[in-house]
């Protein structure tokens, strides 16, 4: 039977995206992210929420400021379902636009400021983003791709929306204190729900460009109402985050501190050797980071002043390298805990805190409340406890879809269960743990990297062939993309050499994106569907380096 699809908000899903009859019990109302900013400005104006290189913002403060740049945001057109995409490093803007974009309804675009002219455009174009903000210098890149992006109507650099926003806000407030009680009182705020889209957040998929996943408000308070419930977050707890914020994570965390009433304290990026001396300053009390964080840590020299003169006393991470785990704990005298999550899920696994045996084991612990994980064999069984197989998730708040891609949504979710594409086992304590992963997806220093995109941008090269590229294993970034070339057949084809693929790789593609490794070869491995057959690409090499070039160094290896 085809599948059938409706149109929700602007979004085209699956007509069956609502979570299963089983799960829809166990789920609660809960509100919208401006109405929960809109109470803790009414219950604790004074106390501090953003707080960014010795600048300070209050409840109060943070709910006055996104009511005068929501105005004007609707001063340059702005309103419901409208996309707004913001291209910023971390700071205090990208918070105060993200929650001024919930504010009128619209749809924040979250986008890396490293993206070259190829996933730049497709992720605006791809969004329909109608406006886009940056600041001065992402001005020519954002006007060198505004013309193969129909739906982008406006470039705004965030200085001149910032400085327009108190005036626009003034002709809304007919006399002295109308600004501080529409604030108080919401005044004007688009009736969002809260299964209303509020964010396309992009992550790459196995294949092809950079999926826009559709995330709801219910999405993001769930995911902080988890982190809360298992981190038992307190009114005394300050948040802390290192990571940049198009990523999900600053989001998540921010909507954490809100919906405890505690500060977030965001760095301008993470710094191995600054880190901790950072910690200690803002008195952070919990933090979250991903698996190539801890390992770039621990290299640096120790510390014992900042090392354990901290607060911290709860650390959630992805991807804790196992090796590692147990001389985390000891060197910075706090728990560290595994968790598994994705752009699409949420937060699904947790290792609980309260066992301390889960360390060193690559445990990532069970199911987080609402959540259901069955893992399947490949024609959807389930299998045993301690045998391999494809982790599937039910239940919880997830994304509503990918944007523009029903068929894709309607794969990832099957009978209502979620396709994770990571090969997990369950052990005898009930918790899980990765053995590989289905996905054609290459996880650099935490960032995913669809394989197809890459291959994509290699082959626009009028020297290339064909393109495929794998991961191989890194000890500093987890996995490297390594690419096979294969070079067309006339003369000056053949004098391309390895620097010139990565610099024109490096004009189209995120730095991080760019591939570490390139061979070539004079022809490919077929699968009888004469697809390349990748698994066999490393096949009889004496490591998986090598006939490589290595772009970083600027050597054959």
């Amino acid at each position: 039977m085809p599948t059938r699809f409706l149109v929700s908000a602007g979004f085209l899903v699956p007509a069956g995206f609502q979570a299963p009859t089983r799960y829809r019990s166990m789920r609660i109302e809960r509100p919208t992210i401006p109405a929960l900013l809109a109470e803790r400005a009414r219950s604790m104006p004074g106390r501090d929420f953003l707080r960014f290189e010795g600048s300070s913002l209050t409840f109060g403060e943070v709910e006055e400021l996104t009511v005068r740049l929501a105005s004007a945001l609707r001063g340059v057109g702005v309103g419901p379902s409208d996309r707004v995409a913001i291209m910023l490093p971390n700071g205090l803007e990208f918070p105060l636009l993200w929650l001024a974009v919930a504010r009128v309804g619209g749809v924040v675009v979250p986008v890396n400021p490293g993206y070259g002219e190829s996933d730049l455009t497709h992720v605006l174009r791809d969004s329909g983003a109608r406006l886009a903000i940056g600041e001065p210098e992402q001005m020519p890149k954002l006007g060198a791709v505004a013309d193969s992006c129909p739906e982008l109507r406006t470039l705004r650099r965030v200085a001149a929306l910032s400085e327009s926003a108190p005036e626009a806000a003034q002709a809304e407030a007919a006399q002295p204190g109308a600004l501080q009680e529409a604030a108080r009182a919401g005044c004007r705020d688009a009736a969002a729900r809260p299964g209303d889209v509020v964010t396309i957040q992009y992550t790459s998929g196995t294949t092809g460009f950079p999926k826009g996943c559709l995330l709801t408000h219910e999405y993001w308070i769930e995911l902080a109402e988890q982190v809360r419930d298992s981190c038992s977050l307190e009114p005394g707890d300050v948040c802390l985050t290192a990571q940049p914020f198009y990523y999900m994570d600053p989001a998540w965390n921010m909507v954490a501190a809100l919906l405890v009433g505690i500060p977030l304290v965001i760095l301008p990026r993470f710094s191995a050797s600054t880190f901790w001396d950072s910690v200690c300053r803002s008195g952070a009390t919990f933090f979250y980071c991903i698996g190539t964080m801890p390992t770039y840590l621990l290299k640096q020299p120790e510390d014992q002043a900042n090392e354990r003169g901290h607060r911290v006393r709860r650390v959630l991470c992805s991807g804790i390298p196992p090796r590692h785990h147990g001389r985390l704990e000891e060197r910075y005298g706090c728990p560290w805990r595994e968790t598994y999550g994705s752009t699409e899920l949420g937060c699904a696994l947790l290792a609980p805190f309260s066992d301390a045996d889960c360390v060193g084991s690559g445990a990532m612990g069970a199911p987080v409340p609402g959540r259901e994980v069955k893992v399947v064999d490949g024609r959807g069984e389930r299998v045993p406890r301690g045998v391999p197989g494809e982790m599937l998730v039910g239940g919880g708040a997830t994304m509503l879809g990918y944007h523009g891609l029903p068929e894709e949504t309607a794969r990832w979710r099957q009978d209502g269960w979620a396709r994770t594409g990571d090969l997990v086992v369950e052990d005898e304590n009930g918790y899980y743990r990765i053995v590989g992963r289905i996905k054609d997806m290459i996880r650099r220093a935490g960032e995913n990297i669809a394989a197809a995109e890459v291959e994509a941008v290699l082959c626009d090269h009028p020297a290339v062939r064909a393109a495929a590229c794998v991961s191989v294993p890194d000890e500093d970034r987890g996995e490297e993309v390594k690419a096979f070339v294969q070079l067309r057949s006339d003369p000056s084809s053949r004098d391309v050499s390895p620097d010139e693929l990565a610099e024109f790789a490096r004009g189209r593609l995120a730095a991080f994106k760019v591939p570490r490794y390139i061979q070539f070869v004079e022809s490919f491995p077929m699968t009888p569907s004469e697809r390349i057959a990748k698994g066999r690409l490393l096949e009889n090499q004496e490591n998986d380096t090598a006939g490589a070039y290595d772009t970083a160094l600027g050597a054959w290896v």
